[in-house]
């Protein structure tokens, strides 16, 4: 697996003293930061590839926090996000973290508390990227077999002995064990159990980005539709 390049907060606020104040602090525990005055500035500039997480002002004046997210999400980023304000309400919360933020806090907040909430949230999105690595390195491991060793490879994720698997593919049950122990070496793994608890959760993994790419391609088209109407 690639190494992660080094985490950075990426802090969005029109107001300079906060944007300035909360650099200052996350530099003195050694977290890196980068600073935008408005959201368009943010996406100018963002890099989707970088671990960390958004810290993003509420109401700015060309694209809302709130909006911010939205589109980001729309767009398939999933870099975890606290939202600040000075003007927190029940309905803004709600949108907020059904947006998936991690955190909704009012200003004037304690520091501790917000470096505390920025520290979790760089961990969970850097074990959300080590795990997509590794799954990545498992679908690169699986694009080598080839189709025999696909076709008992399937057999085997079913139960089915080698015997049969000979019987039902027409060759020698000595020819099954060579590619089944061929995949396996591709595969990087050394008995039937770890084969079926890695292709089970790499179905699961699959499945989950099936869905979200889905989802985001969903939202898009649905964006689309709602600013472009039929005639």
């Amino acid at each position: 697996m690639r190494e992660l390049s080094a985490p950075v907060v990426h802090i969005v606020d029109d107001d300079r003293d906060m944007r300035d104040s909360l650099a200052f602090l996350l530099r003195s525990v050694d977290i890196g930061v980068q600073v935008y005055a408005t959201a368009t500035e943010f996406l100018a500039l963002y890099r989707a590839d970088q671990p960390g997480c958004l810290l993003f002002d509420v109401r700015m004046p060309d694209i809302s926090g709130l909006e911010l997210y939205e589109r980001l999400v729309a767009d398939g980023v999933t870099l975890p996000v606290i939202f600040m304000t000075a003007y927190a309400d029940v309905p803004m919360a709600v949108r907020a973290l059904k947006s998936g933020a991690v955190e909704f806090l009012e200003k004037p907040f304690n520091r501790q508390m917000l470096l505390e909430r920025v520290q979790r949230a760089i961990a969970d999105d850097v074990a959300r990227r080590q795990q997509g690595e590794q799954w990545e390195d498992v679908a690169r491991r699986m694009s080598d077999l080839t189709e025999r060793e696909r076709n008992v490879l399937e057999m085997v994720l079913t139960g089915v002995p080698n015997k049969a698997i000979a019987s039902k593919l027409e060759i020698t049950e000595r020819t099954v064990e060579l590619r089944r122990a061929s995949l396996m070496k591709k595969l990087d793994i050394t008995s039937a159990v770890e084969l079926i608890r890695l292709m089970t959760q790499y179905e699961i993994f699959s499945e989950t980005r099936r869905s979200a790419t889905a989802g985001k391609y969903g939202t898009a088209a649905t964006r689309q539709d709602t600013h472009h109407p039929q005639s």
